[in-house]
């Protein structure tokens, strides 16, 4: 169909034309579904009237909400809506609309509702609907009903809207100050949050230093106080920071915990010392022992000599060991080099006898007398030790008598009480023991009677053959182990792999295992055999040996040119030595001298004792500035407890404590025991002394807390307070005296804003008081109107027939002195009357010097009136200033005494003088 028929046989209401569609509306039946249809679409037709037609045809809400879907920027729509809603037409019932505002999310349809429903439920249930701040705030401040306007401001929350909320609600001040109180709230929290950061941060700052500081006495009790201040801080904090502080707490705990490492380092060298003493001891006690044996026997054999030098090399060796790694104590070292000179006699003596023996043995050959005794004379052997078996008979050939028989039976005893220790020795075991002492008893039952021995030689005689026996089993077991240890010498030298440090620690095992053999199945062959192999090896060795006997010379002169620096540090040492210091040079020093190991044997012993010697030394000064130190600690704790118990402010008191503190840690360590017992002492003392600091500070926070508390509360009541006469001022200077005794505030950004507050108020107040004040002197001119209008009768009668008369004052009516005297004034300003461009002026005068006081302008031809009253009011103001009641006091007073005024002049001024008159008594709103 061609467009101009559809266009001719189309509804009408879609027609082209907007006024064909408007007429088309009225037609339309909105029951029948195909012209509601049409209806509906007319409510988003473009012309607004015919939108507005459409719209006054549709009555169900659901389907103008359905509307509002599809074109929600339609303005006739929401009108429409909004009328229905809120009560203005349709005549729905209050139910109904409560479910309708449920499906309705539009804000401005909402924000309608609540500000012209006719129900306040209508009016809560749609701003309960709204969630933009700002539509809360419209309602907060533009609501006409209270319940709304407080419902939609509790729900304002950010500070940005309380803000706006304080300033823009005029019309209901309860909203005006719960805003400004919440605000005021968040303000305070924001600022205690911020503030509660920052000493977090401060903390945290604090324990991050603590945790890259070295360790000191105080080190463990300050990171304890730390984090004692951390877990009682209120609040939580956040990721990072709790992050920051277990790092730190880790580095502060590393710290204490490698202390405590080292401590116990300390503490395990000082056990190893120890028993490194024991071990000296135990050593030093054989050796003396067996010197101490020496002169109990009867006679001394070579095999008492070899077992002494043996005894003698393993002290030397393992001495030597132990002394380079740990100091010698004095007393045992002049033990040490006692049992040295000893055993040094006794090796002397017996060489000399060695050297003499072919002599002797020659002159008991000859039994030549002189000759014998010669050749013991040249012996010189000591008398402390007994005489070889060779020297007792050359002694007995050269006494030429026998023992008496006291000395046989003593001896009998002797020899039978050694049988028995001998029998100990084979049921033992102890093979060398055994065959010196069998060997001892063979000589002396050689000098003891026949007669007298016959009950201990048959006992001799069968211990002589276990000692036999027991030989036999040993040479049984050493064969084998003869032969082994040659095969295993012969193929340790034909091994090329081994490097020289291991083919020398094998051969020198080896060697070791062959002489513990000592003489059991001892065989010429495998001696041979074993030295030959012990011969291709040290040849082998032979250069390495000369490298290591190189490196030990190096090692020797470092540790000479050690020994010489700790002796010229020893020879002249600072008078104020840190005991510290001197602990780590030992230390260094030490590990200095392990270093430079080993050195040539010839020399080891002397440097040992040398470098021995140096540390005893070095270790008593340690001892000494440790003692030193001890007795400045002592009185360090005495100090720090006089401190404790002198009557100082705690502030004060913690701070001389820190100094002590500091002095503590500059002195260094004091005797081990003594040092942690001390520093206990000390600490405890100092945790006082802090303890009641931080008591001091958290009763004072708490009182400041209340102040500001108190402060809050007298702020809120007198926020609240509104003076409705000039007497009430008292009340307000009682507020600013309890203020002042609030003084002084803790410094925070509450704290400022109480304080703006408090201003605010205090100048609202007394402006309120002042003007009070001159309502009251107002009213009370007020009450002199008729003695005003009696003097205005007299001034007129004056000026008419020229008769000057007294105004009287009516019995019962009260002036104050000042205005009787104005009163006087006026009456005698009638018998001498002034001229009327006089009275003018003082009128004008009176009128500007109001109008300054009501209004604070003047009108401009006014001015110079203006400036002279001013001043006026600077040359009265210079010994006190006047206040406005003052003023307007006297203004009125002057007003009373001038005259005679004219009912003209007065005419012409009365208007604007009740005009100023009754704008000064116009309060400020509460």
């Amino acid at each position: 169909m061609p467009g101009f028929l559809r266009r001719l046989f189309a509804p009408r209401w879609q027609h082209h034309d907007a006024q064909v569609r408007r007429l088309a509306v009225d037609k339309l039946d909105p029951s029948r579904p195909d012209q509601r249809e049409g209806l509906e679409r007319l409510c988003l037709d473009s012309d607004p009237r015919v939108r507005l037609a459409a719209l006054a045809r549709i009555d169900e809400p659901d389907t103008l909400i359905r509307l509002l879907g599809e074109q929600p920027y339609a303005p006739e729509l929401h009108r429409r809506l909004i009328d229905i809603i809120t009560g203005k037409t349709g005549g729905m019932t209050l139910t109904r609309r409560l479910q309708l505002l449920e499906n309705i999310d539009d804000r401005d349809l909402l924000s309608a509702v609540a500000l012209q429903g006719d129900n306040q439920q209508l009016r809560l249930a749609a701003v309960a609907r709204l969630d933009a701040e700002e539509d809360l705030i419209h309602q907060a401040c533009e609501n006409g009903i209270a319940a709304v306007r407080h419902a939609a401001a509790a729900r304002v929350t950010s500070e940005a809207g309380l803000q706006q909320l304080a300033q823009k609600a005029r019309r209901d001040r309860q909203v005006m100050r719960q805003a400004k109180e919440r605000l005021n709230r968040l303000k305070a929290d924001a600022a205690s949050l911020t503030a509660e950061r920052e000493n977090r941060e401060a903390l945290l700052a604090k324990l991050e230093a603590q945790g890259r500081a070295p360790w000191e006495p105080l080190y463990a009790g300050r990171y304890r106080h730390l984090a004692r201040e951390w877990e009682s801080m209120p609040g939580l904090p956040d990721a990072s920071q709790e992050r920051r502080y277990q790092d730190a707490c880790q580095r502060c705990r590393k710290v204490i915990s490698d202390h405590e490492a080292r401590e116990h380092a300390h503490a395990q060298a000082d056990r190893r010392r120890e028993l490194a003493t024991e071990a000296r001891e135990s050593l030093l006690e054989a050796l003396e022992e067996s010197l101490a044996s020496l002169p109990r026997g009867d006679l001394l054999t070579e095999q008492d000599i070899a077992s002494l030098r043996s005894q003698k090399l393993l002290l030397a060796n393992r001495w030597q060991t132990l002394s380079d790694l740990h100091v010698t104590d004095e007393g045992l070292r002049e033990r040490y080099d006692t049992v040295l000179a000893d055993y040094d006699r006794v090796l002397t003596a017996w060489e000399r006898l060695i050297s003499q023996q072919a002599e002797l043995e020659a002159a008991l050959a000859e039994r030549n007398p002189e000759r014998l005794a010669a050749s013991i004379e040249a012996c010189q052997w000591p008398e402390s030790l007994p005489p070889t078996p060779l020297l007792a008979r050359a002694r007995r050939e050269l006494a030429g008598s026998e023992k008496t028989d006291v000395d046989i039976d003593t001896r009998l005893e002797q020899f039978a009480a050694d049988l028995s220790q001998l029998e100990q020795l084979l049921d033992r075991g102890a093979f060398k023991g055994a065959s010196r002492l069998h060997q001892s008893l063979r000589h002396r039952a050689e000098s003891l009677p026949d007669e007298r021995l016959q009950n201990h030689r048959a006992t001799l005689k069968r211990l002589g053959a276990r000692l036999a026996e027991l030989r036999d089993w040993r040479g049984f077991v050493a064969g084998p182990k003869r032969e082994q240890l040659c095969q295993a010498i012969e193929q340790l030298a034909e091994t090329p792999s081994l490097t020289d440090a291991e083919l020398d620690r094998r051969h020198r095992q080896l060697v070791r295992d062959w002489k513990l053999l000592g003489d059991a199945a001892a065989n010429r062959q495998l001696s041979e055999q074993f030295r030959a192999a012990s011969d291709r090896i040290h040849e082998r060795l032979a250069s390495w040996r000369d490298r290591l006997h190189a490196e030990r010379t190096r090692n020797l002169q470092a540790r000479t040119a050690l020994c010489e620096q700790l002796e010229a540090l020893l020879e002249a040492p600072a008078a104020d030595a840190d005991p510290d210091a001197l602990r780590r040079i030992r230390d260094h020093a030490r590990e200095e001298w392990r270093r430079h190991t080993p050195v040539p044997k010839e020399q080891a012993e002397a440097i040992g004792r040398r470098f021995g010697r140096i540390r005893y030394a070095l270790q008593g000064l340690i001892d000494q500035r440790a003692r030193e130190v001890a007795t400045t600690k002592r009185q360090l704790v005495e100090d720090a407890r006089t401190l404790l118990e002198r009557q100082l402010p705690a502030a004060a008191r913690a701070e001389e404590a820190k100094t002590l503190q500091q002095r503590w840690r500059e002195l260094g360590r004091a005797p081990r025991g003594e040092e942690q017992t001390l520093w206990r002492e000390f600490r405890e003392i100092c945790d006082q002394i802090f303890a009641a600091r931080e008591a001091q500070r958290d009763d004072r926070t708490q009182r400041a807390r209340q102040r500001l508390e108190e402060m809050q509360a007298l702020i809120d009541r007198l926020d609240a307070w509104q003076p409705s006469r000039h007497a009430d001022s008292t009340i307000l200077e009682q507020a600013i005296d309890e203020a002042s005794t609030l003084e002084p505030l803790p410094s925070g950004r509450r704290t400022e804003g109480m304080r703006r507050r408090w201003s605010g108020i205090v100048r609202a107040r007394r402006e309120r008081l002042n003007r009070l004040a001159v309502a009251e002197e107002i009213q009370r001119w007020q009450t002199y109107q008729p003695l005003v209008d009696a003097h205005l009768k007299a001034d007129a009668r004056l000026l008419e027939e020229d008769t000057a008369e007294d105004v009287a004052i009516q019995d019962g009516f009260s002036l104050p002195e000042d205005m009787r005297t104005a009163h006087e004034q006026r009456n005698a300003a009638r018998l001498h009357p002034p001229s009327d461009a006089d009275v003018a002026e003082q009128l004008a005068r009176l009128r500007v010097h109001l109008s300054l006081l009501a209004m604070g302008r003047v009108s401009q031809h006014d001015e110079p009136l203006r400036l002279a009253i001013q001043v006026e009011r600077l040359n009265e103001g210079l010994s006190r200033e006047l206040s406005r009641a003052e003023e307007v006091r006297i203004v009125l007073r002057n007003l009373l005494a001038t005259g005679p005024v004219s009912p003209d002049q007065w005419a012409r001024e009365v208007g604007e003088l009740d005009a100023l008159l009754t704008r000064l008594t116009h309060l400020p709103p509460p």
